[in-house]
């Protein structure tokens, strides 16, 4: 099935410099939709807490506001709140400062998919998820390039909630690429499983046992996470840009041989087996379910695995590896998307 894309000439910019946008959230996500939406010539409020984001907030030129006071404003109120503190937040802070005719805007599904907040149906629900971190939306914006986004209808309340979502998606330059048209459901199945199987859960673990491998036979550990782990950003970039295809003719013979031969013992019918349960536990709500209680009952497992990552050979030897080049540093980010 192709790909449904939305036509430029379907955004309207104009009809959205005539409503009040409210960002809730002001992390990777809020701050690049907020300061694109800005410059785009759109009046722009930001709902935040006190903090550090309150700060960086006031640093980008913008007086935040507390939560419900920003609501009971706006025309459109962009979430851009993490998954797991976002039907808190929107039940205790959000809910009670809506009103009819309000657009509900989403950079990701979860919360509506999974049925965490359930909106009011006299309001608009819609969803602009761009397909990638805020520092990339906001960067590529810079360079008046723009960063593809899916975009969702969930609920039309008024008419005109397409209308609304298209100049939400021009407004952050995702029109100099291109708008996808598809599901809430989709957005948030694909994402979380293309999360789980490969982006930060399969990579990551097959980068590992790679190391694993070549260092309980004999190789120095930065070795192992040069050849591992560290060239693979060049083969990522070939195929970002080229496609699979591309980065094969960009690499040696001997290279593509052997990627053509062994690479699908790395992957035999066990390790698509579990792609497929993976899959099935995101569909069927399981895993978002695990995630939100284990959020709200304090994280210690959450905790536990992280902290478990800390100080192994593996965080070791990528700490050596980047300690050669320390302008990597001034590339990195720390804030969540």
């Amino acid at each position: 099935m192709a790909l449904t894309l939305a036509k430029t000439t379907d955004a309207d910019l104009s009809f959205l410099r005539q409503k009040r946008v409210v960002v809730i959230g002001y992390g990777n996500q809020g701050r690049a939709h907020a300061l694109n939406i800005r410059d785009s010539g759109i009046d722009v409020i930001v709902g935040q807490r006190e903090g550090r984001s309150g700060m960086r907030a006031r640093e980008d030129g913008f007086e935040p506001k507390p939560v419900a006071s920003a609501v009971a404003e706006a025309d459109l109120i962009i979430l851009t709140l993490p998954d797991e503190s976002a039907a808190q937040i929107y039940s205790f802070e959000i809910a009670g400062s809506m009103r009819s005719g309000q657009t509900l805007g989403f950079v990701h599904g979860f919360n509506i998919r999974f049925g965490f907040i359930d909106p009011p149906p006299d309001v608009d629900v819609v969803m602009i998820a761009p397909k990638g971190p805020g520092t990339l939306l906001r960067s590529l914006y810079l360079e008046g390039k723009g960063l593809p986004s899916l975009m969702a209808i969930h609920q039309d309340a008024s008419g005109i909630a397409r209308r609304t979502a298209l100049a939400w998606a021009a407004a952050i330059g995702s029109f100099r690429a291109a708008i996808v048209e598809t599901t809430f459901a989709n957005e948030t199945e694909t994402d979380l499983f293309g999360e789980q199987a490969v982006l930060c859960g399969g990579v990551i673990e097959l980068c590992k046992a790679a190391f694993e491998t070549l260092v309980s036979a004999g190789y120095e550990p930065e070795f192992a996470y040069l050849e591992c782990v560290h060239e693979l950003k060049q083969i990522v970039d070939l195929v970002y840009t080229r496609g699979v295809a591309g980065m094969y003719g960009a690499i040696s013979n001997t290279a593509e041989y052997g990627a053509l031969t062994r690479g699908p013992r790395i992957v035999p019918e066990a390790c698509r087996a579990e792609m497929k349960r993976i899959l099935a536990e995101v569909r069927d709500g399981s895993f978002a379910s695990e995630w939100i209680n284990e959020f709200r009952s304090g994280g210690k497992r959450f905790q536990r695995l992280n902290d478990a990552e800390e100080g192994t050979a593996f965080e070791k030897a990528g700490s050596n590896v980047r300690a050669l080049m320390p302008w990597l540093n001034q590339n990195a980010s720390s804030g969540r998307s």
